[in-house]
């Protein structure tokens, strides 16, 4: 039997406590001559009972609940008694238990978090590091002699702005990012017709899609608009970056292709290449260092990869419907 009130422990010693008078009472009588009437005997594991109950009562509220009345608040974060704050027993041990797990998944995710950042500051590092040094070589190389070299001079300069460049839209996104997580970055949500709006991309992305020999292209012909309710500018950085993605690791003469899928809510965008493909082993730590994932997230969406060497990639996120 569980018990799970205070009264269900009373009930239960003031029957022992009756039955123990009751034994005594028939011993005394087999025994001896002292008890003879059978009402006393009755009587008698009664009073037992009731002292028993209301003993247990007592001693509960007295030295018990004192007690369990404060861990109870603790649980439920209270900082003020109220009246539930004479829980049954069970819901102790529940919010307990419940309380238990709750602490220990949010160190499980304390830690993740730890390793996230910790991998994040490693990653960020990596990514900066590159450009500075691509940049310091080469104005070095043109403050030793090369900036009067007309076969070198534009040519260094262009490369150190490119690098300049990169190093630009590295800081900008970890600012981005670092508004977002602190709730400051304001979403400006509008109807976006998202073929037309991957069609812009195209147009501006083409001639270095073309430069690398990938194709930019449609699942299919899409007629008709496909409204969405997105942050335009957002929703276009996301775009950008998926594509640049295929066209920096796609195959030769592949192809970067777009699909759209309907669904009830939402419309399922996904965005497919036949490059270089992502190992599956990396796969889980792919988004540490993307800023689409935080861009899709800030929409109340998820983004989502599959990937195989040697076959490519398709990146697949939602957006909800206009």
């Amino acid at each position: 039997m569980k018990l799970t009130s205070v009264k269900q422990v009373a009930i239960i010693a003031g029957i022992c406590s009756a039955a123990i008078g009751f034994g005594i009472m028939l011993l005394v009588r087999l025994y001896s001559s002292i008890v003879e009437s059978l009402w006393f005997i009755i009587a008698t594991p009664l009073l037992f009972f009731m002292f028993s109950f209301l003993l247990v009562l007592w001693a509960i509220d007295r030295f018990v609940y004192e007690k369990i009345k404060v861990i109870y608040r603790i649980l439920q974060g209270r900082g003020s008694e109220t009246a539930s704050d004479r829980p049954l027993l069970d819901d102790v041990q529940k919010q307990a238990e419940n309380w238990t797990e709750n602490r220990q998944r949010e160190i499980k995710t304390l830690k993740k978090l730890a390793d996230f950042r910790r991998d994040f500051v490693g990653n960020l590092a990596h990514e900066l590091r590159t450009p500075i040094f691509s940049i310091q070589g080469y104005l070095d190389t043109l403050l030793e002699g090369g900036l009067e070299d007309s076969k070198i001079n534009y040519d260094y300069l262009s490369r150190a702005d490119k690098n300049l460049q990169r190093l630009t839209i590295l800081v900008n996104e970890l600012n981005e990012i670092s508004n977002m997580e602190a709730g400051r970055e304001k979403m400006n949500i509008i109807k976006v017709n998202i073929v037309e709006l991957v069609s812009d991309v195209f147009s501006l992305l083409e001639l270095r899609a073309n430069r690398n020999d990938i194709k930019l292209t449609f699942s299919k012909k899409y007629d008709k608009p496909i409204w969405v309710n997105v942050d335009r500018d957002k929703i276009l950085q996301v775009l950008t970056n998926l594509i640049m993605n295929s066209i920096h690791y796609g195959a030769k003469k592949g192809e970067c292709k777009f699909r759209f899928s309907d669904m009830p809510k939402h419309i399922l965008v996904e965005v497919q290449d036949d490059g270089i493909g992502i190992d599956e082993e990396h796969l889980p730590r792919l988004f540490e260092r993307f800023y689409v994932k935080h861009i899709i997230e800030s929409h109340g969406q998820t983004i989502n990869v599959r990937s195989a060497i040697g076959e490519g990639t398709t990146f697949s996120f939602t957006l909800p419907k206009a």
